[in-house]
């Protein structure tokens, strides 16, 4: 499949589940909710496996870098987000997790010696400053809020610990072992550590049964987990971390698409400004010439 047609299923389908992470919230603990997302994933991508005959025998070795995934990619990346959800808004998780560019750039030339590409750096400071003028209200409101600067070491913790997630990812599949497998045991990790979180923080296993929260659970576990983490592990593959982090500034566009359709979400000069601006970040990340300095 073609690296821009993964990137748009990526960037399209994780834009969609900022509003179904709404309807996660509330009745059941972060933590816990998280376990039945990626324990559901874990298994469709076992069966998916089985169906396609995709090699599932693993050395001791490679169990640890995948369950270092699972960890970073799967578990406390998103337990440490939700947390700071609790302190801040949408529109500033939104903006500190944009930093993940900039993690991807660093951690990739420390750890695999990939040279910093400016055009890249360019693009992220550009893709930084769109998301921030899109949520710029946001931004005002939360000036002076002293619950803000935890919620952003917790936002920017999470966001590096996805980053290191994503090496792993990269070392992983690109030592050979398939996307589905890799995926599979992660989130099977994931999901366990995540329990483990939650017996140690005493959090009640409780389940919602209304209907807002298990068709969201389904999509989230099916569409935002299975399907999207194994088009962004191909992407990953594919364009290298830097380039592939930088869907992480497009979610927001579409998240206030579906806002406008859903929520009345009007349009600002402003918001339209940053649009542009991010728009004009993400051709520069995709561009021929950035293709050929990643390669």
């Amino acid at each position: 499949m073609p690296s821009r047609v993964l990137y748009s299923l990526v960037v399209l389908i994780w834009g969609t589940t900022w509003y179904a992470i709404k309807f996660q919230l509330g009745v059941v603990a972060p933590e816990i909710s998280l376990v039945y997302r990626f324990s559901i994933a874990a298994i469709c991508l076992f069966v998916y496996a089985r169906i396609v005959g995709s090699p599932m025998r693993l050395s001791r070795r490679e169990h640890g870098f995948v369950a270092l995934q699972g960890a970073t990619l799967f578990g406390l990346n998103y337990w440490l987000t939700y947390l700071s959800t609790q302190h801040l808004t949408s529109g500033l998780v939104a903006v500190m997790f944009t930093s993940i560019i900039f993690f991807n750039l660093v951690n990739s030339r420390l750890i695999f010696g990939t040279l910093v590409d400016r055009r890249m750096l360019v693009a992220a400071v550009a893709g930084m400053l769109g998301v921030a003028l899109l949520y710029l209200p946001e931004l005002r409101a939360a000036a002076g809020d002293r619950a803000v600067v935890k919620g952003c070491l917790l936002a920017l913790t999470a966001t590096y610990i996805a980053s290191l997630g994503n090496m792993a990812a990269m070392r992983n599949t690109g030592s050979g072992m398939a996307v589905v497998t890799v995926n599979a045991y992660g989130m099977a990790y994931g999901a366990a550590i995540l329990a483990l979180i939650a017996s140690v923080r005493g959090t009640p296993v409780v389940f919602d049964a209304s209907w807002p929260y298990i068709v969201s659970l389904l999509y989230l576990s099916l569409a935002g987990t299975s399907l999207a983490f194994g088009l962004y592990l191909a992407l990953l593959k594919k364009i290298g971390p830097p380039r592939a982090a930088y869907t992480s500034v497009m979610f927001p566009v579409i998240a206030l698409g579906v806002s406008t359709i859903f929520e009345g979400y009007r349009w600002s000069l402003t918001a339209l400004i940053g649009l542009a601006v991010l728009l004009a970040g993400n051709a520069l990340a995709l561009s021929r010439r950035a293709r050929q300095s990643a390669t």
